[in-house]
């Protein structure tokens, strides 16, 4: 059986987003929110990087890099956030900090 390089990338790039999905809906940590929204950001990389290779052309890497760029400050971002509420609530748990009132 022979599957084309595109289809099995963009195949892989379908599940690993899927994962992502399906684990940010049930996890209730905040810290496996966060690697959850990492993994779809790499899903969404890899389908730039095999569009790319596909038509030959360099723009899906460049994207990939902007990817990188947004991952990176997204989980700084997202760090700094979470050390604050852990501090806050002595928690992780996304439902107690939906529960927290003013």
């Amino acid at each position: 059986m022979n599957i084309h390089p595109t289809t099995a990338g963009m195949t892989l790039a379908g599940i690993l987003f899927t994962l992502g999905l399906v684990s940010m809906l049930i996890r209730r940590n905040m810290i496996f929110m966060l690697l959850s929204v990492e993994v779809m950001l790499n899903a969404a990389g890899l389908a730039f990087i095999v569009a790319s290779s596909h038509w030959g052309q360099p723009d899906g890497q460049v994207m990939f890099m902007f990817i990188l760029a947004m991952a990176a400050a997204e989980v700084s971002v997202g760090l700094a956030l979470i050390l604050q509420l852990y501090h806050q609530l002595k928690t992780l748990d996304s439902d107690a900090a939906s529960r927290m009132t003013g």
